[in-house]
């Protein structure tokens, strides 16, 4: 099975299905990525903030499998914006790795305007070789912009929530413009979009399950997406979405349900005031 890859506006390739361990222990999380790394997958998703660093990279070590053939990805938090190199270190040494593929700003927040800050120390990074590819997460337009007007590295990735009830088209029409790729954090809405009748109705047509046709529409939207689940069969399921593709009226249908379902946080209201 063939999962695409998309190349990021550094000349970086990441594959475009990677796999999620958002609030997964650090327990739960060594089977999760050990049964991800099975079934396929070879691009994993954490954060500091998760508190699951070392069980992802225990997984990654006993995998077997060579560094250059995985992407991971990690994030800054947001008490860390002023120490972000330390916190980089940290995750690394947590992960038991000499680099991360894609490192992330996980939050603007504005109440203490320290980003750009962040920006900085992660660009040096870069530079010194403990991350390959930069980027940021949750950042509406205005704070995208405000990265592209200080002059510096434009980011590689704006991972954002989007799923077929809330597709920030606003997010994704800069990220565009930019040739930023959006990534595609709680793809299936933390599961509420599974149960909608024009979702369900395509996965009965094409015999597959919602949450497959859900990570199929993401895919043929050339958006990064990262599915979550600790249940093997749904790991399984979740990676077996290359037999199939959505027509043009599937899509436009999916398209139609943007309702502005947002189920997580907002960006210009989270985190430190």
């Amino acid at each position: 099975m063939t999962i695409p890859n998309v190349e990021l506006n550094d000349g970086n390739v990441i594959p475009q299905l990677g796999f999620g361990v958002w609030q997964v222990s650090d327990e739960e999380v060594v089977p999760a990525v050990a049964k991800a790394l099975e079934v396929g997958y070879r691009h994993i998703d954490t954060a500091a903030i998760y508190r699951n660093e070392k069980g992802v990279g225990q997984a990654i070590a006993d995998s077997g499998i060579a560094r250059e053939d995985l992407w991971v990805t990690t994030k800054l938090w947001n008490d860390r914006h002023t120490d972000a190199r330390a916190a980089l270190e940290e995750s690394l040494e947590k992960l038991g790795l000499d680099y991360v593929d894609l490192y992330l700003i996980h939050w603007p927040v504005p109440g203490q305007d320290k980003r750009l800050e962040a920006w900085e120390a992660m660009e040096q990074a870069k530079a010194d070789g403990l991350v390959k590819s930069i980027g940021v997460s949750n950042f509406l337009p205005h704070f995208v912009r405000e990265v592209l007007d200080a002059g510096s590295t434009v980011p590689a990735v704006n991972q954002v929530e989007l799923h077929p009830t809330f597709q920030q088209r606003d997010v994704q029409s800069i990220d565009a413009n930019h040739r930023i790729v959006t990534e595609a954090y709680s793809p299936l809405g933390t599961g509420a979009d599974l149960s909608n009748g024009t979702i369900g109705e395509i996965a009965a047509r094409h015999g597959k399950t919602p949450a497959q046709v859900i990570i199929r529409w993401h895919l043929q939207a050339g958006r990064i997406v990262i599915p979550k689940s600790v249940t093997p069969e749904r790991i399984a399921q979740n990676f077996d979405v290359t037999d199939f593709a959505l027509s043009a009226t599937d899509l436009e249908a999916i398209d139609a349900l943007d309702s502005g379902n947002r189920v997580n946080a907002n960006p210009d209201e989270f985190g430190p005031q």
